[in-house]
């Protein structure tokens, strides 16, 4: 493997998030660049690029996480765009947010059907 962490985790967030994942890294640019280092680095770089589990996979996963955190709406839109980006279908990402509902709660699950109407609202239109 010749390329960096740095190099690998660049193209992988490209690759699920295009534009919109490299507008957070470059959002900490002034006031945390290392934080926007180590999230490719750590995250895209190393974890998201091993292998085991494909991309669309992941993205659905990280979407059911975020989702029962119940506070991470900015990062549940970045990886509900990335979800759609890989490949997962609008009825797959709304399975999983019910799912949600019976370990996370209700109101987690109504903060995550909200947070995919925004992006698919941006998506279409």
């Amino acid at each position: 493997m010749n390329q960096s962490r740095f190099e690998r985790g660049k193209a992988r967030l490209a690759e699920i998030d295009g534009e919109a994942g490299q507008a957070v890294i470059a959002s900490l640019t002034d006031i945390a660049p290392d934080l926007g280092r180590y999230i490719i680095e750590f995250g895209f770089g190393d974890i998201y690029s091993r292998p085991g589990l494909d991309l669309r996979t992941r993205e659905l996963a990280t979407v059911a996480a975020l989702v029962a955190l119940g506070t991470a709406r900015p990062q549940l839109e970045v990886h509900l765009q990335g979800a759609l980006n890989v490949g997962a279908t609008q009825e797959e990402i709304v399975e999983i947010i019910i799912q949600m509902a019976l370990y996370a709660g209700f109101p987690a699950a109504l903060n995550g059907v909200a947070a995919l109407r925004k992006v698919l609202e941006t998506r279409h239109g």
